[in-house]
């Protein structure tokens, strides 16, 4: 986007036309730069390199142009924080992400971890921020998902902000969302080591399941809520990033046909044991999934269970943010799934040592930063 101000066009405006005024008869100004032709002395360089352009092709098919690689970046409308932690997966976010949008999950400390100065350098907006409190920050974009694209992004088309919408929801919008981050950062070779990076991992978790042959047993993702002490249990879309982790991981998702509508869906107990599942992951965004699952397997309801009395119900792992969500952090979530839906195709599989190397290449974080601040403080049942 062009960042000549309309002050500054005014002014060489006018100089134009002092100028004119001031040389007699114009002449006919050449459209293209002389050719110089070569001499015995060199010719020096220009100072000042002309900016390139670039253009990306955003989730919504629309081309967004700019002169040069944005420097000035701020993450805006509701459930942002995907945007937030994929776009730290880029060096370039430490010094030019200037403002995020802050919902329930606030990523301050552990971004903290991944840029130090993070607190310092980036203004926190709320949620419903519009282009008022957006304006102020000098945005040469504004990242958001999708689905504002009317409520958000259209208000700041009208004051001349350019915004690249994402996805960031499945496997595959995650990856050509990759390239167009990747594009805005001018930093392609990134985004391709870590799409290599999940895709390595996907492979051989894939390759496993295919090459043993493996059943796929029924597996339930639920969600469980107890805000004011009412208890909730709702299960994913069927279009979402937790669904496709299951069938990713080699299971069978019940809710599947239940969940159509998008959104989560609530479930009851009867549902629950109509379907009865081989496998049932609870999560937990709150508190540790562990005691969320220990208190349902004390459950005589529960207990009815053939999960339950298989002891096949797990607390879905989290460290800063639970692994299931559409957070770079989903890769975790698979790799885990498919360790606890198939443990004899993954014997060594080791949760720990995978979000090490995670957090150490995928983030940048030193290992010795991973194991003092974020191992510790995993939850649910990782092992």
């Amino acid at each position: 986007m062009k960042h000549l101000s309309r002050l500054s066009l005014l002014f060489v405006l006018l100089a134009s036309l002092v100028l004119g005024a001031c040389g007699g008869a114009p002449t006919a100004a050449p459209t293209a730069a002389p050719v110089v032709e070569p001499t015995a002395e060199p010719v020096a360089e220009p100072t000042v390199a002309a900016a390139e352009g670039i253009s990306v092709v955003d989730a919504l098919g629309r081309t967004v142009e700019f002169d040069e690689p944005p420097q000035r970046i701020v993450v805006a409308g509701k459930s942002s924080l995907t945007i937030v932690d994929t776009l730290f997966l880029f060096p370039e976010a430490a010094e030019r992400v200037v403002g995020i949008v802050v919902g329930n999950q606030n990523p301050s400390d552990f971004l903290s971890l991944v840029d130090p100065g993070f607190k310092e350098t980036t203004t926190i907006l709320e949620v419903e921020a519009g282009p008022e409190q957006i304006a102020p920050l000098n945005p040469d974009v504004v990242i958001a998902r999708s689905f504002v694209a009317e409520t958000l992004g259209t208000p700041l088309e009208q004051v001349n902000i350019p915004v690249v919408f994402v996805d960031l929801e499945t496997p595959e919008q995650y990856f050509r969302d990759l390239v167009t981050l990747g594009q805005l950062f001018d930093n392609q070779a990134r985004a391709e080591e870590i799409q290599d990076y999940y895709q390595s991992r996907l492979s051989a978790i894939d390759g496993a399941i295919q090459t043993s042959g493996a059943i796929k047993p029924s597996v339930l993702l639920l969600q469980y809520s107890d805000k004011g002490g009412e208890v909730a249990l709702n299960v994913p879309s069927a279009s979402w990033i937790q669904t496709t982790e299951v069938e990713l991981a080699g299971g069978d998702p019940v809710w599947k046909e239940a969940a159509t509508a998008g959104g989560w869906t609530v479930v009851n107990l009867e549902q629950i044991a109509a379907w009865n599942p081989d496998t049932i992951f609870v999560i937990h965004y709150q508190v540790d999934s562990r005691e969320v699952v220990e208190k349902l397997k004390g459950d005589s309801k529960w207990q009815a269970l053939k999960a339950v009395q298989n002891d096949e119900i797990y607390g879905f792992p989290a460290d800063a943010f639970s692994w299931d969500q559409p957070d770079p952090r989903w890769i975790l979530g698979v790799t885990w799934l498919a360790g606890k839906i198939h443990p004899t195709l993954f014997p060594d599989l080791d949760m720990e040592q995978e979000a090490q190397d995670f957090f150490v290449n995928i983030y940048g974080i030193d290992a010795a930063t991973v194991e003092s601040q974020i191992l510790p403080n995993l939850k649910g049942q990782v092992k």
